[in-house]
């Protein structure tokens, strides 16, 4: 343990120097992302990160194994979620966790051969393997992080794109148009219920077109969650009128029994005709 504080000091002391030339030997020209940033701000911050993991890495000498992983925790959880790691491509970053394992190495082989009459040789390999073991685990957490935090924000720009993409426009007081266009599966469908309902109890909607004109497929869950839409809006006072309904959507609806209980007509401009026709109550 005496020996390890000894290799733990030894270690923090060069950690500056390490980052330095990290940077300096990083191939910039093949490298992407956070790697080949020009910006001074942006190149402080990597340095700092790099600066930060080495002070934190080296704790693994002289804290317990509870202690340092959750230290070390909020280091890769704060750099897997930065911006400018989630633009760099993850080969690249697992190539520089190589590159500074590397280094690290080679530090403990610098402080073994200064303290050979004192060191056993046992101890030496045990370092090189305690190295080696917590850079494949941090490797391995980084990735995770990186890949669930990745796709967090992914379906949270899907589910953005989904409500823009599903607007219900006002017409005039109390009539409103839902235009759908795209491919519409499950998780959309259930969006568009969701929103449909939200604005249209929000803009005091009595009557609202929903036009299919730029829907291709329809799938049986799909249809049953637009039959879900209309019987929702009802229950809510909203009277509603489908058009642009394709024949093979209405051939697949046929098939699948689904009856959307609502009136429908072939194009948009014959339901905006023939809504005064439509009796709201």
């Amino acid at each position: 343990m005496h020996r390890n504080k000894d290799l733990y000091v030894f270690l923090e002391q060069k950690a500056k120097e390490l980052t330095e030339k990290w940077y300096e030997q990083l191939d910039k020209s093949s490298s992407s992302g956070v790697y080949a940033a020009t910006d001074p701000e942006t190149i402080h911050y990597l340095k700092q990160q790099n600066y930060d993991f080495h002070l934190h890495f080296f704790r693994i000498f002289i804290e317990d194994k509870e202690t340092f992983e959750k230290s070390f925790q909020e280091w890769i959880m704060d750099t897997a979620r930065d911006e400018n790691h989630l633009n760099t491509p993850i080969h690249e970053i697992i190539r520089e966790f190589m590159v500074t394992r590397g280094q690290h190495l080679d530090l403990i082989r610098e402080f073994y051969k200064l303290h050979t009459d004192t060191i056993a040789h046992d101890t030496f390999e045990l370092w090189n393997r305690v190295i080696i073991k917590a850079f494949d685990d941090v490797i391995l957490k980084f990735t995770e992080e990186t890949y669930y935090y990745s796709n967090q924000k992914l379906q949270a720009q899907q589910e953005m794109i989904n409500e823009l993409s599903s607007p219900v426009i006002l017409l005039n007081d109390t009539t409103a148009l839902l235009p759908l266009v795209g491919d519409i599966d499950t998780n959309r469908a259930k969006l568009i219920l969701e929103n449909s309902l939200r604005e249209c109890t929000e803009m005091d909607v009595d009557l609202l077109f929903i036009d299919l004109s730029g829907v291709i497929i329809i799938d049986t869950m799909v249809a049953q969650q637009i039959f879900y839409l209309v019987d929702a809006l009802k229950l809510i006072g909203v009277e509603t009128v489908i058009s642009g309904m394709r024949p093979e959507i209405a051939q697949t609806a046929v098939q699948l029994g689904v009856s959307f209980n609502a009136k429908t007509t072939a194009t948009l401009t014959q339901a905006i005709r023939t809504s005064s026709h439509i009796s709201i109550n």
